[in-house]
């Protein structure tokens, strides 16, 4: 079950949300360092790691699942965020270089058909990163935060998840070592505690990330299945 985009939204706006975004943003632009002219979307709710990358792509979207709710993203700016039914995405074949996921696999109750999806939308030489929470880690075992809902991977589970769907696991990574606290002494040294787990504790991770490429070759058309039509009622505009 997606958590509410409200309740996300507020937790990121909290010193330890703070925190959160900082250390799995540095990991992230440490894999995707440079997306110049790429076209970049992130599902689920990737809106507090997708700023940094504005600037040098051609396009940044955010989609958002129905069952989470959707929020006016970038604040200050049009709106490049829409809700949409995580199975059958409003995007074109092949049309995304890069794609990330966070707030999105753990909660999914259409996890394979959104992954088809993921493949679908994805451009030849594209790439995916799933940041997940891990099952060893103790973010995933509180559920004071939104790492602690939904169901957490090991980097194990995650690659061969992504095999089974047609894609080829490249690089592993891991973050959020600090635990999930508000203590302004434990917060002020998060460097450090990402340090010291990177180096000697990187199995009990907050969070667990795989990129992955697509594989062309042995993926068949995936079979269209008939839905429903879902008619969303509009969000308020907020931050």
């Amino acid at each position: 079950m997606y958590s509410d985009v409200v309740d996300l939204r507020d937790f990121y706006q909290s010193s330890l949300g703070q925190v959160a975004r900082r250390m799995i943003r540095r990991r992230i632009r440490m894999i995707w360092p440079d997306v110049g002219g790429l076209r970049v979307l992130g599902l689920g709710y990737a809106t507090p790691y997708l700023r940094p990358f504005r600037d040098e792509a051609e396009r940044v979207v955010a989609l958002m699942p129905a069952a989470q709710g959707v929020l006016h993203w970038p604040w200050d700016d049009n709106n490049v965020a829409a809700l949409c039914d995580e199975a059958e995405l409003p995007l074109q074949d092949a049309s995304i270089d890069r794609v990330l996921l966070i707030h999105a696999l753990e909660c999914s109750e259409e996890l394979r058909p959104m992954l088809a999806e993921v493949w679908r939308v994805l451009a030849g030489g594209g790439r995916v990163l799933m940041v997940v929470p891990n099952r060893r880690g103790i973010w995933a075992r509180l559920d004071r935060t939104p790492f602690g809902a939904g169901h957490p991977f090991t980097q194990n589970q995650l690659s061969r998840l992504l095999r089974e769907m047609q894609f080829t696991p490249v690089s592993t990574a891991s973050a959020l070592y600090i635990p999930p606290t508000e203590s302004r002494m434990v917060l002020s040294a998060a460097a450090a505690w990402e340090n010291i787990g990177e180096r000697w504790f990187n199995s009990f991770a907050g969070v667990t990330m795989v990129e992955a490429t697509k594989q062309i070759y042995a993926k068949s058309k995936p079979e269209r299945r008939s839905r429903r039509h879902l008619v969303y009622k509009p969000a308020a505009t907020s931050i």
